[in-house]
Formats: C-alpha cells, structure tokens, sequence
C-alpha cells in the first residue's frame, strides 16, 4: 500500500533509503529509521538502477464525479438564487445544492460532501444572511442614501453642528443564549429568572463637526417604555451636555417627530434639527451596532438575578463602549459617513 505523504515526499525517502543502502548501513537499521520494512528496500535499491526509477507519481485519486465545465454549469444554476430552482427563499444549503446536483446531473452526492465540494473547487463559503424586513423599500433606502444622507451631511457642515444617530432599545431578564464548552453528552443548564421585567434605553452615537470625535450617550429606565417624554428628557440633557447647533437623525418612530412632546419641544430650540431614517432600515443607524454589540457581546449569557443587577449590567456595558471610540468610529465608518465632517 503507498504510504501517506505527498509525492515529493515519498520521493525523498526513496532516494535517502538507496544512498544509506549505499553507504553500508543495513537494511534493517534503514527500514526501521524511515519507518518502513525491508522489503520496500529492496525494491526501491532495484528501482534506483533505472533513469528516474525513485519519481514519485502523484497519487490520481478517485475520478471526479463533476467535470470543470459540469461546475461552472452547477455555479451558474446556483447564481441565480434558490427560488428559481423551486424553493421558498434564497438560502442555499447543502441539502438543497445536493438536489440540484442531482436534479441536473444525476450525481447523487451527501450534503456533508456537497459542503467540501463548494469550499474547496468553487470557493464557497458558509454566510451568516443579514435579516431585512418585507416593508423595505430598497429603492426609497438607495435614494436616501444617494440624495439625502449626502444632503444631511452638507447642512450640518454649513451649521457647524453636532450629529447624533439616535435609536431605542430594551434589555430583558432573559438571557440570549449563546454557545458554552462542555464535555460531549453533557446537558449544561442556566439557571434564568422567570419575571418579564425589563430596563429599556435610549442612546445616540455623536460625532463632532471637530475632526474625528465620536461619543455615546445614553438613559436608562427600569420597567418603563420609552415615549416622547424620555426622548424630550433625553434630548435636553444631550444639548445641556454639549451646547450648540445639533442635527438628530432618528427612524421614523411615533415617538420620535410624530409625537406632539417631541414637536413642541423642537419648535422651542431652533437648533435642533430632526431627520428620518427610511423606513425599515435599521441597518445604516450607527447606533444600531451598540445594541447589537452589548446584546450579542458583552451581555449575551447574562443571567441577572433580578433587575438591578441587570440595570448595572446594562450600564456597565454602555459605559465600557463609551471609552472606546475606535469601536465607536468603525459603527460610524459603516453607515458611510466621514468621521470629519
């Protein structure tokens, strides 16, 4: 049988084999150095007599089941997304691949392979889908992108005015589970609280019309949802904080320029100026990726007690990500907007 190794490895041993053979040492004391027995000696010392008698040929393998073109064919199929081939969305998986495979070229292949095939000759590789709402309107949301994010930018340039990518969120006594290391069969258990009271939370990613300056500001509540009162709440101590001309880009939130608080009190401080996200595009918030990392990241697995232990634990994680602007900057630099304005 062909030992394991690549060819140019079994080469090497062949040819060292015949020159220790050469040198006097006994077959023995060589085959057991190499780690092979007597017998392939003296093969491989016969062999060694012949113009290129010790070349290793690479091992040919298993004949491909699938041809280069038959792949190219199979990467076409795959281009043009899942649900012209039948299937309800455009996941594709390796069971679905599989049936493709089949369907087409009558090669019935295990999902587990059909998973190395795609890495390995048509590099692909496994995708975590982003999620996106059915009401959005991707060509309302490229126009905003294209035409008013640019214009937002521009007039809080000519302002000199702060921006801030303001958003809600809550925070619940139950857990988001991730993963843990265990032994194999061994069922781990957390132990959760089984109340529904909750912290929810306002915050807002700024950025300075001063060259590369990014904050978080953020309010907490326990057990209460927020309405344009806490906006209003949370708007004055933001222009408290820093005083000056302020552009607040929001979503389209009831709570937001639709509540009569929210508008009486913008018409009270002309230098605040609102602007809406498209609907159903949570994705170019900046602030957005701060829920995500303290749910996701630092908190997920969190098991509190009760909800003042998740209170601390909340803020804990928003005053950590506040003393790191590089985080900060890159939440910014992915909504596409230039950390100088």
């Amino acid at each position: 049988m062909r030992p394991k190794g690549t060819a140019a490895e079994l080469e090497r041993r062949r040819r060292r084999a015949v020159e220790l053979l050469e040198r006097g040492e006994t077959p023995a004391m060589v085959a057991r150095i190499l780690g092979v027995t007597p017998t392939s000696l003296h093969r491989w010392r016969r062999m060694g007599r012949q113009t290129d008698g010790l070349v290793a040929k690479p091992a040919s393998g298993a004949k491909r089941r699938l041809s280069s073109a038959q792949l190219a064919e199979l990467e076409r199929l795959l281009s043009k997304g899942a649900t012209a081939h039948g299937f309800p969305n455009e996941l594709w998986t390796a069971a679905r691949v599989a049936k493709i495979i089949l369907r087409h070229f009558g090669v019935p292949y295990h999902h587990a392979y059909v998973r190395r095939l795609l890495r390995r000759r048509l590099h692909w590789t496994s995708h975590k889908p982003q999620r996106r709402a059915r009401p959005r309107n991707d060509k309302e949301v490229e126009r905003w992108k294209a035409d008013e994010f640019p214009r937002i930018l521009r007039e809080a340039y000519r302002r000199r005015a702060h921006i801030a990518f303001l958003d809600e969120s809550g925070f619940m006594l139950q857990p988001l589970v991730r993963r843990t290391l265990a032994p194999r069969g061994k069922r781990v258990v957390m132990r959760c609280s089984a109340k529904h009271d909750r912290v929810s939370a306002i915050s807002c990613v700024t950025l300075s019309p001063k060259a590369m300056h990014v904050g978080l500001y953020s309010a907490l509540y326990r057990n209460r949802n927020v309405h344009g009162e806490e906006v209003v709440e949370f708007l004055t101590h933001l222009t408290h904080k820093v005083p000056g001309e302020w552009t607040v880009v929001w979503d389209g939130n009831n709570i937001h320029s639709k509540s009569k608080v929210v508008k009486t009190w913008l018409a009270q401080h002309s230098k605040v100026v609102v602007e809406d996200f498209p609907s159903y595009d949570p994705q170019n918030n900046p602030d957005e990726w701060v829920w995500s990392g303290a749910k996701y990241g630092t908190l997920c697995n969190l098991c509190p007690a009760d909800l003042e232990e998740l209170f601390k634990s909340v803020l804990q994680a928003l005053e950590e990500l506040k003393h790191q602007p590089s985080l900060l900057a890159s939440f910014v630099l992915d909504a596409g907007v230039p950390l100088c304005l």
